[in-house]
């Protein structure tokens, strides 16, 4: 899937989600197509070809069809009234008739759906966008599920690893890099994505450069 060193470990499933992050120090490029099989709690899911995720049904709230839906999207507006979202692996289109934030979750209510049983029969189905309807981001901003999968290398070309998740810390995010054989003492790298650190991000190769400071790796 990603172009470029080949790393240790098979590579991960992206989390193809319209989720982004800021990568510091780094050029934008094109991205080639990435697998849509994806983790979430543990459990395997299926990104149709083409979409993204926005969110999942978690249960529903009242009598009346109203959905609570957890958020997979840096936009909550994607929940307005009239905008159309596409349910479950047979991308049906459903049109948003009420939406409202509650408790970090949104309440949602859709076209064909009325009852609580109704509601309820669409528990962990998962809503999704069209990739081409994806918000445009600025200049050095990718996707949550660009960064994940990239090969890991050295300024002198050298693989490292992979990266294989990304923590959101209050300073900066953190990339999990699984380490190439014999790197790093075959231990899990954490990665700072911070300027001085990230040197290069090139999708377009699918890889992600990076400078070893003191202390980064255990030799």
């Amino acid at each position: 899937m990603t172009e470029g060193s080949t790393p240790a470990t098979p590579p991960v499933p992206p989390q193809k989600r319209e989720r982004r992050r800021r990568q510091p120090g780094s050029q934008p490029g094109s991205q080639p197509g990435r697998t849509t099989q994806n983790i979430h709690r543990n459990r395997a899911i299926h990104v149709p070809d083409g979409h993204m995720a926005i969110g999942r049904i978690v249960g529903m709230h009242g009598l009346n069809g109203e959905l609570r839906v957890e958020l997979h999207t840096d936009f909550p507006e994607r929940f307005a009234r009239g905008e159309t979202v596409w349910l479950g692996d047979a991308l049906a289109a459903k049109t948003i008739q009420t939406a409202r934030e509650h408790k970090g979750m949104i309440l949602l209510t859709l076209d064909g759906v009325t009852s609580r049983d109704e509601a309820e029969a669409l528990r962990d189905q998962w809503l999704f966008i069209p990739e081409d309807a994806a918000m445009e981001l600025p200049e050095g901003e990718y996707w949550v599920h660009d960064i994940i999968g990239l090969a890991v290398v050295d300024e002198a070309g050298q693989p490292l690893g992979q990266v294989t998740d990304i923590l959101q810390t209050g300073a900066n995010d953190v990339y999990i890099i699984t380490p190439a054989a014999g790197v790093n003492r075959d231990k899990e790298l954490l990665i700072p994505a911070i300027a001085q650190v990230v040197q290069n991000v090139d999708l377009s190769s699918g890889t992600m450069t990076i400078r070893i400071v003191p202390g980064l790796i255990d030799e």
